[in-house]
């Protein structure tokens, strides 16, 4: 095992640049990435989404106008149409699976997702997951006739993810991407539970999973009103974790670096160095207070996975029937959407997959010693070399133990192993990420089972 050591003074530590600075004054591609999408396309998306009138999981299958089937079939026509302005770089095929015998889907009910997967050239079994719902509701989770725009919840979501992969099929990718449209969210987040048990299966190596559920509504219930901020949910430890990993990370750390919480620090860094006049909020929690969304089911199987939403919620327009009271008008009709707020948003995804995709794969088997002594150790395997021929080395970061986002870094090179002289283990978390030859990074992967991107993965 390679060895390096560094002798590293406090007034030498090194806050943290995520990736490569824009140079001869050319703007970073992933600036060019986040600010792309086209408010106007996103508008004319989520427009054709309503106009199917409901999408209910339950809803009409055989009409062309009205339900989710014909909103299903639309969907896939238009990645088929993406993938034809790429030269056919996107695979686009329906996951379906049959459900019944569930509280919200008694009867037999086929769920049907569809699938849009645009290859890596190097790493194609490693993937990243842009996820939006097709279904919508009303206030009856079983009402399946009544008129149900969902135009924020969430053809907002979906628009986006349409709208990333027109940008992203514009360029090559080392890893693959997967821009999904899931069903059954409403009814019991069907079509994530399909996909995540299908990628177990077929054993793909998912570093992230990006559920945007509801990314356009910029007015509160409260009244605020903000086209500024936004929030990633992301879990702390995994759903999975064992007894003997939990009694491990009771004495090392780890209860906020899970992989999903170094995923939402991460995108965190992409929105402050490459999304205009966007400030995103790390929640540590699962989702919102008692609620959930599509990157659950991914998250349970101990996949990385988190939620981009809104800010600022407006409940009379989610989950609501048409309807006037008190002169409050409720529903959600496109009227309550922002589409330069759901474009930026958007950005924000889009930028967030492609360096995800660019750079190496993350280190895995990260492990850490130091224990009574001056200095602290961390040792790792080395990413696989065919799949990832752009790797320049790695870097460690660190930060106290109470700062929410890594504060300082170290490139050590192409090394399995390396030494922090003089940083005492017990004041700091420690992690290590892989780094290409262009700048790129992977997100931080913390030491041990609780922070492991790829657990038991052969790279």
């Amino acid at each position: 095992m390679l060895r390096l050591r560094y002798i590293i003074a406090a007034t030498l530590l090194l806050t943290p640049t995520l990736l490569v600075a824009e140079e001869n004054g050319q703007s970073h591609p992933l600036h060019t990435i986040a600010i792309s999408p086209q408010a106007d396309r996103i508008e004319k998306d989520i427009q054709t989404l309503v106009n199917f009138g409901t999408r209910h999981t339950l809803s009409e299958t055989k009409s062309d106008t009205r339900g989710i089937g014909a909103a299903r079939r639309w969907i896939k026509a238009e990645f088929e149409r993406i993938s034809e302005q790429c030269g056919g770089c996107l695979e686009v095929y329906y996951q379906s699976e049959v459900i019944s015998g569930e509280r919200r889907i008694p009867d037999p009910v086929e769920v049907v997702s569809v699938i849009a997967i645009q290859r890596g050239t190097t790493d194609p079994g490693r993937y990243v997951i842009m996820s939006g719902d097709i279904d919508s509701r009303v206030t009856d989770v079983m009402d399946f006739t009544s008129d149900s725009p969902g135009a924020n919840d969430n053809a907002s979501g979906l628009a986006g993810t349409l709208e990333a992969a027109r940008i992203l099929t514009q360029y090559k990718f080392n890893g693959s991407i997967v821009y999904a449209a899931l069903a059954g969210e409403e009814q019991g987040l069907f079509g994530g539970k399909i996909m995540a048990e299908a990628a177990k299966k077929d054993n793909w190596r998912i570093v992230g999973v990006l559920n945007n559920d509801m990314i356009g509504n910029i007015e509160g219930i409260n009244g605020v009103v903000n086209n500024t901020t936004a929030r990633i949910f992301a879990e702390g430890t995994r759903m999975l974790e064992t007894p003997a990993e939990a009694t491990s990370r009771r004495f090392r750390g780890g209860e906020v670096d899970s992989p999903s919480r170094n995923l939402a620090r991460y995108i965190d860094l992409i929105a402050d160095n490459y999304v205009p006049n966007l400030d995103t909020m790390v929640v540590y929690r699962l989702d919102r207070f008692r609620r959930g969304g599509h990157h659950r089911p991914f998250n349970d199987l101990g996949y990385p996975g988190i939620r981009i939403m809104e800010t600022n919620e407006h409940y009379d327009r989610q989950h609501q029937d048409l309807r006037t009271e008190n002169g409050i008008n409720y529903g959600d009709t496109i009227d309550g959407v922002n589409f330069e707020y759901a474009a930026k948003l958007t950005g924000l995804n889009a930028a967030s997959l492609a360096s995800l995709s660019w750079a190496p794969q993350p280190p895995t088997n990260v492990s850490i010693s130091g224990a009574v002594k001056p200095s602290t150790t961390l040792a790792w395997d080395k990413v696989n070399a065919e799949t990832n021929p752009h790797l320049k080395g790695y870097k460690i970061y660190w930060r106290y133990t109470d700062a929410p986002q890594w504060q300082f870094s170290r490139f050590v090179g192409d090394v399995s192993e390396a030494t922090l002289e003089n940083v005492v283990i017990d004041n700091y978390f420690f992690g290590v990420a892989s780094v290409s030859k262009n700048g790129y990074e992977s997100p931080v992967v913390f030491p041990g089972a609780a922070g492991a991107f790829l657990p038991g993965s052969d790279d």
